[in-house]
């Protein structure tokens, strides 16, 4: 199993995971209501089965670095990303993050389909940690990156996949992060927009950025990223040259 080159952080890490875990208790019998649920747990009368969605994850990802990680449905790549994010904290382990975090973990995450595109500009920009005035600074800049113009001022039910991305994205980097995570979202739009994305994700690294990227594209870890990691049943089973990474990853399903 991998195990970084120290066991602390160092000065140009930013994304430090040491023995990291999460155990998930699931009920083993079916209980339809939480009434049921909070009674039956009252009485001590539901049994849990436990399973591991990570099993001590080492990651020293550095500053300035495109980080890919590479899964099947299923692996612990979600559970991965919002341990990062501080969305969920591991059951075992430690997790040492350097800078402020911009997480767009799932499409049209922090958004809500009966509000109009720029309505939803402001409540993911606030959600992200963003003040209003900071919001309508931007707010052309998103727009016009989002290429969306003609349907921001429908709500966003009306969206597509696509267009849900692109506002997504447009939104989660139109400020500099010290590290952007993105699960899945390069998948979704044509091709132009994807070059749009890669074209900033790039300045940013270039400042010292970092990003992580999910993906099931290895085309796209190969293209993008310097290192990666394949995770499976919550463990990592290659880390180190993104190309290395990816290859095994293919030779596992037979590519």
């Amino acid at each position: 199993m991998y195990r970084p080159s120290s066991s602390e952080p160092q000065n140009d890490t930013a994304v430090f995971l040491d023995q990291v875990s999460v155990r998930y208790n699931v009920p083993s019998e079916n209980i339809k209501t939480f009434k049921e649920y909070v009674i039956r747990t009252l009485q001590g009368r539901i049994k849990h089965n436990g399973f591991w969605a990570l099993k001590e994850i080492d990651i020293d990802v550095k500053q300035g670095e495109i980080f890919g990680i590479l899964g099947r449905n299923g692996a612990g790549k979600s559970t991965l990303l919002k341990v990062i994010s501080k969305v969920l904290i591991p059951t075992e382990g430690r997790v040492w993050i350097k800078g402020h975090i911009s997480p767009l973990l799932q499409l049209g995450a922090g958004f809500h389909p009966e509000l109009t595109g720029i309505e939803n500009i402001f409540l993911n920009a606030t959600l992200l940690g963003h003040s209003r005035d900071e919001v309508e600074e931007k707010l052309d800049e998103i727009i016009g990156f989002s290429e969306i113009q003609d349907f921001i001022e429908a709500p966003l039910r009306t969206y597509s996949s696509g267009m849900q991305a692109r506002l997504g994205f447009a939104v989660a980097t139109a400020w500099k992060p010290d590290i952007l995570i993105l699960d899945e979202v390069l998948g979704v739009g044509d091709a132009g927009f994807r070059n749009k994305c890669k074209t900033r994700m790039q300045g940013f690294t270039d400042s010292g950025a970092t990003v992580l990227i999910v993906s099931h594209s290895v085309d796209t870890v190969r293209e993008l990223c310097q290192r990666a990691i394949w995770l499976d049943h919550g463990t990592i089973q290659v880390m180190g040259e993104a190309e290395s990474v990816c290859n095994a990853y293919e030779k596992s399903l037979g590519l």
